[in-house]
Order: structure tokens, then sequence, then C-alpha cells
């Protein structure tokens, strides 16, 4: 094996941006590792810890290229790649510019004063991004915060500063916005209409997006106001922005709130605030006992005056899938609509069959244990909707599991897996080997920022884990929640062919994706 690592000092560019790089050079024929990425403290270790050796100068302004490859000739061929993307990132940055012969900007704010921003996003790790985001506040600018591993304390900070400036603050790790039609972060290409949206989810609010729009429905704008904002710290301190904001925007009739599940009393507060507003607005707001994304979205389409299409949600089926007789059903109790009183129920033995579902997207992975959980009862996961069912390090347990690969935690020094699936795909083979696995559910998010072209990848992965089960005598089910639009770059209609090509069952719907799977597991069903 032949090792490179280079330094290029003060050569900044934005996380999104290097881990699509990252990806390109990894997939390059001979290549075993690599990595594109600032020379962090979390990146340097993450470098370190595969094996490479990190000068001892880099600093965090500095961009790292490390790459591991069978031979010489294929480490000059990743360089190579490398660099025609580095080439490309800042050809895009230099056209976008339009600052002409003038030196660029040092800091966010003189950039905001000198392009008369109305809007700054911040993409730096977390540990500068409170510095940039205030930067931007005290211009009088709303800013959106990529940027994850941000202190909640900070956050607060941040939101509170932004209120007195009567600006918004999106997150921070918020990674989808749709402002006045442009994308920002992981977005979907929707029509214009009269629909907002504020989002404490990422993948929450693209689900909506694409649901609203196979409506036929439009979108006025999407604001994410990050992941935490209702939780009981926060207190939906950009919520509430976010909402008389959109309440104010003459091209935004109703307004559509998603969230994971959120803090009982945050909810509550919102809710009596919105009712204030003089502009409808509908909940799409997980938790035990509520709607799910597509029964909320049901009730703002019909609200808005909208005839959903024959077959809304759309789904999509294998051509030729041969039957099978499936094995019971893991035991529940229905009258029970708690997980923890469930958590403790007897399983049986390992000959039964369980859900397993690998997810790109937080919210769709908590949608899926809240929808299964139904009739399941208790699932694990690495983000489990009651801390007991808390999965271990190595991600396994008995019966039904629930795995969210985009988990901040299993993207430290990562690309996610909306840009690299390499983890799932992975653990993908492994569930097709084990024979409790009863039904794969899995997700594909498609949109700006995302894997240009995931299907092939998750076709084959799909193709090769039924013929593995196959083999050892096994019918294995495979369902996809497929999140996209007509407008996506990456073809919707393809990656819908491909997947039903492969033997997927797939749904634009999470919910029925995840019921689908569930109705597999059960007896007298065909696949």
């Amino acid at each position: 094996m032949t090792d490179h690592v280079e330094v290029r000092r003060g050569a900044y560019h934005d996380s999104v941006s290097l881990m699509q790089v990252s990806r390109q050079v990894a997939t390059s024929p001979g290549v075993t590792a690599a990595q594109v990425a600032m020379a962090t403290d979390l990146n340097v270790d993450v470098l370190r810890g595969m094996g490479f050796d990190v000068p001892a100068d880099a600093r965090p302004n500095d961009l790292l290229l490390a790459v591991r490859g069978e031979d010489d000739a294929a480490v000059q061929a990743a360089l190579a790649t490398a660099a025609a993307a580095l080439d490309g990132l800042r050809t895009a940055s230099q056209q976008a510019g339009g600052f002409g012969e003038a030196p660029p900007p040092r800091t966010l704010g003189r950039a905001v004063d000198a392009g008369g921003a109305t809007l700054a996003l911040v993409s730096v790790p977390g540990d500068h991004a409170v510095v940039e985001a205030l930067d931007a506040i005290d211009r009088g600018v709303s800013v959106m915060v990529f940027s994850d591993n941000v202190p909640v304390e900070d956050e607060v900070l941040l939101k509170d500063r932004a209120a007195e400036r009567d600006v918004l603050v999106m997150g921070p790790d918020c990674g989808t916005a749709v402002v006045g039609g442009v994308a920002l972060g992981f977005a979907n290409v929707v029509r214009r209409g009269p629909v907002g949206i504020v989002a404490a989810s990422g993948t929450g609010a693209q689900q909506v997006m694409a649901l609203l729009d196979a409506a036929e429905v439009g979108v006025s704008h999407c604001l994410g106001v990050g992941g935490r904002d209702l939780s009981a710290a926060v207190a939906g301190r950009s919520t509430r922005q976010a909402l008389a904001a959109l309440a104010a925007d003459e091209g935004t009739e109703r307004i559509v709130v998603v969230s994971k599940p959120p803090a009982p009393e945050v909810l509550a507060d919102l809710e009596a605030c919105a009712a204030g507003l003089g502009v409808p607005v509908h909940w799409a707001t997980l938790g035990p006992g509520r709607p799910d994304l597509t029964a909320a979205l049901e009730a703002v389409v019909a609200a808005a005056g909208g005839t959903p299409p024959d077959g809304w949600p759309p789904s999509w089926q294998p051509a030729d899938v041969p039957a099978r007789t499936p094995g019971p059903a893991p035991a529940h109790d229905p009258d029970s609509r708690s997980l923890g009183d469930r958590s403790g129920q007897d399983r049986g033995d390992r000959s039964q069959t369980f859900l397993r579902g690998l997810f790109c997207g937080g919210t769709l992975a908590d949608e899926a244990m809240l929808v299964a959980g139904e009739e399941l009862g208790p699932i694990r996961s690495n983000t489990p909707l009651s801390p007991e069912l808390t999965l271990g390090a190595d991600l396994r347990a008995d019966g039904h599991v629930v795995i969210d690969f985009g988990d901040d935690a299993l993207t430290r020094g990562r690309a996610h897996p909306m840009i690299d699936p390499t983890l799932r795909l992975e653990r993908i083979a492994a569930e097709a080997a084990d024979p409790t696995c009863g039904v794969l559910l899995l997700d594909l998010v498609l949109g700006h920022g995302a894997h240009p072209d995931p299907a092939p990848e998750l076709a084959a992965a799909v193709t090769a884990a039924r013929a593995t089960a196959a083999g050892a005598g096994r019918e294995l089910p495979v369902v996809v929640s497929l999140t996209g639009t007509p407008g996506d770059p990456q073809d919707l209609s393809a990656c819908t062919r491909q997947l039903t090509a492969a033997g997927a069952h797939v749904h634009l719907s999470n919910a029925a994706a995840t019921r689908h799977a569930v109705e597999l597991l059960a007896p007298g069903e065909d696949r």
C-alpha cells in the first residue's frame, strides 16, 4: 500500500463541498482509503485513526488531502481526481463572487457588507460556527448554520441575539432550507406555491416537500430551525421567528410545522402562539398517538383546496417477485401505546424474523419506529424513542432494529450517508446473511447536496442481499422509502426503475413504506 498526506496551507473549503470531493476520491480505482478535509482536531484524529501520518503543524485553516492506494499509480490518479474536483470548487466560487478585481472579504460580516446579502450560510466546524453566525446577526441578516456539534447553550445565545435584531437563525445543524425558490443544503426541487414550512427536521422537511409536490401543491419557503429547536432547552425560539416571518409573507397562505417528537410543553406554547398569527398553521410533529407525516399532509392538501392525483402518494412495485410464506410476526400488545411499557416483553427465540430499518434520514427513522412500533412493539435503535432501547456500540441486537446512519456519532470525520452510503451498504450485506432479518426497510433521499446518482449502488446492494438470502433458502423482501421529486437532479423515475428492477417495493411516503414492511412480517401476506 502507498500513503500520501498533503497539507495545503490556508486552502479553505466548506465541509459539504469537501464531503463530495472525498467521495469522488475514495471511489477512484485502486484507492482503499481517502479523506479530503480541513485540519480540525476532529479530522486530524480521524485520519490518524485511519493510520495516516498527519504533520503536527497542520492547522484548522489548512486543507488535508490523504490517500491510500494499492500502488503509486492509484494514488497519483486519485490526486488528479482531487485536484480536478477542488479546481471545480474554486471555479464555481469565482463565478459566483461578483466582486470584480477587489480582494475577497476575509470575514463573514465583511462579505455581508460587500455583497448586500440578506442571508448568510455558515458551514464551518462547530467550534467556530458561533463566532461566524454572530458576525452575520450583528450585521442584521438572517443566518443558516449548517454546522453541527454546537453546544446547546450557544444555540440559545445565537437565537436570543437574533430575536433582538429581528432576524432568523436557521440551525445549528440545519441541513435543509428553501428560500424564495433557492435550495440551501440538502433540498429538493419543488414547485412554488402557497404553503410555507417551518422545519425542525431536515429529511422530515424533504419528505413533506416531496409529498406536497406529488400532490401538486407548491411551497413558498421552507425555513429550517435546527433539530433541537423544539426541545425544552431551546424552547422553540427560532420556530416563533420563522412562524412570524411566514405569516408576514404575502406568498404564504398556510404553514406546516415539521418536527421530530417535540417537548410537549414547547409544542403547547407554539400552538398558542400560532393561534394568533392570522394564518392557518398545521402540525406535522411526530410523536406517539400523533399523525404520521403523510396523514398530516393529507389535511394540508385538503385545506389548500388541492386534489391530489389518483394514487397519491405514489408507490412502485417490482414487476416479478415470487410469493413467500412468511414466518409468524412477534407477539405484541395492540392495546398498549407506550414503547416503555413493552420494552421487557418476551420476543421468543432467534428463529423468528424481525424488521431491520437502515436509514440515512433521522426523522424518517423516527417516523418508522413510531409507525412500526404500534404493531411490532419495542424497536431498538442508536436514536431510540425510549432510552432503554438504545443499541450498543456495535449497533446490533436481537429483535426489531432501526439505525440512523446520519446520526452525529456516525458522521464524525466522514461524509453524511446521503453523500457516502458506504456504512449502510455494508450493513445491508450483513443483514442479508442474518437469518433473523425478515424484512429490510431502507430510505433514499434525493435532491441538491445528496449523492448525484445513488440508485445504482443501492439497487446493486438490494440485488446482492436478496441473492444472499435466496442462497440460504430464504426470501428477503426489501421496501424503500424514496424521498424526491421529478425535478431533482438524480431523476426520480430512473431511481424507481432501478430499485424495482432489483426487486424492491418503493414508496414516496415513508409511513406507507413502513406499514408495507410491517405487513410483510405478518403471516399469510405476499411479499
